[in-house]
């Protein structure tokens, strides 16, 4: 038996967007209703070489999908300019939870691009209006390419707003998209007026103000991964229609931490997690609704998930370099 050897073209190719955006929500509905098993994110601070390793381990155990991984993950901001190597890594290693076999070694991060744009996806669907037509992007890095690509399958996207104090990154995400979608240059703000609002940027202080956004504006807050980070202001956090997708990675190095952390957001405005929403305990979006959003921190199970499509649709597609990793 051997593992399967995926690289990132190899994973991009087995990972549609329609396949992932259904596993993680699948995901999000197993994590609500207990059946997987997910201990918290662990950091390895590295101050020496100013970054960080992070692992995340989950077992999702629903029926058909009956899978385990764990992905490991670096942030090291001077890996572009001091080593030529980009800023984030990330390995997964997905295996087989009979027997424990790692059926495949696949790169991370391509992996973590699509669950996270999913992960938008799926909060999309559930709580932006239904006839949304324009979406807003804060911040034109590459998490951008796959907010767009996965948001676009669950509304009818037609115009997009980027918004980047880097014009040559616009610019590269006009090339990519400006033959399926109006792709204009905009201010914060003008993005944040669009039907549907995703920021992806590494922020500390809030660049989002109320005011900015529309008045049924829903709102992807995908940038904070770390204590600190911090995209929207309090004055959105505490008036919208807030959901997460898990307290306690929430409160810790989410969207609210901050917030959270100075005692200016408590439990009694969050209006609940994304799984709960999932599974029909509570609603989505409803006619009352204004503002809403999702703060999003990434888990564990939404890689698993998309791991195992990846390697089925690989294991289909004869894909990938099989090696003899374990030698019965």
């Amino acid at each position: 038996m051997d593992t399967l050897l995926l690289n990132s073209d190899a994973v991009d190719e087995n990972a549609r967007m329609d396949a992932i955006i259904r596993s993680v929500e699948e995901a999000f509905g197993a994590y609500q209703r207990g059946d997987v098993q997910m201990p918290a994110k662990s950091y390895i601070e590295l101050e020496r070489y100013n970054g960080d390793f992070r692992s995340m381990p989950a077992y999702m155990d629903a029926g058909d999908w009956d899978a385990a991984g764990i992905k490991w993950v670096n942030v090291h901001p001077d890996n572009p300019a001091d080593h030529g190597l980009p800023t984030v890594m990330g390995t997964m290693i997905y295996s087989d939870p009979e027997t424990a076999y790692p059926l495949s070694v696949m790169d991370g991060t391509t992996l973590t691009m699509k669950r996270t744009g999913a992960a938008a996806a799926v909060a999309t669907d559930h709580l932006a209006v239904e006839d949304a037509t324009t979406l807003g992007i804060v911040g034109a890095g590459v998490q951008s390419y796959t907010q767009l690509t996965a948001i676009a399958e669950v509304r009818p996207i037609e115009t997009v707003v980027v918004a980047d104090k880097d014009s040559d990154r616009i610019d590269a995400f006009r090339d990519e998209f400006g033959d399926r979608f109006t792709v204009r240059e905009g201010s914060i703000s003008d993005a944040a007026a669009c039907d549907v609002l995703s920021t992806v940027t590494p922020v500390r202080d809030p660049i989002v103000s109320l005011s900015d956004l529309g008045e049924h504006t829903h709102v992807n807050a995908m940038g904070a991964d770390a204590e600190g980070k911090h995209e929207l202001s309090d004055e959105i956090l505490l008036s919208s229609k807030l959901v997460i997708d898990d307290h306690e990675q929430c409160t810790h190095s989410g969207e609210i931490n901050v917030p959270w952390h100075d005692g200016t957001l408590g439990d009694d405005d969050l209006y609940g997690e994304i799984g709960e929403i999932v599974v029909g305990e509570k609603e989505g979006r409803t006619a009352e609704d204004g503002v809403t959003v999702f703060d999003s921190t990434g888990l564990a199970i939404q890689d698993v998930a998309a791991a195992r499509v990846v390697y089925e649709e690989a294991t289909d597609g004869d894909e990938g370099t099989p090696f003899d990793l374990v030698q019965a």
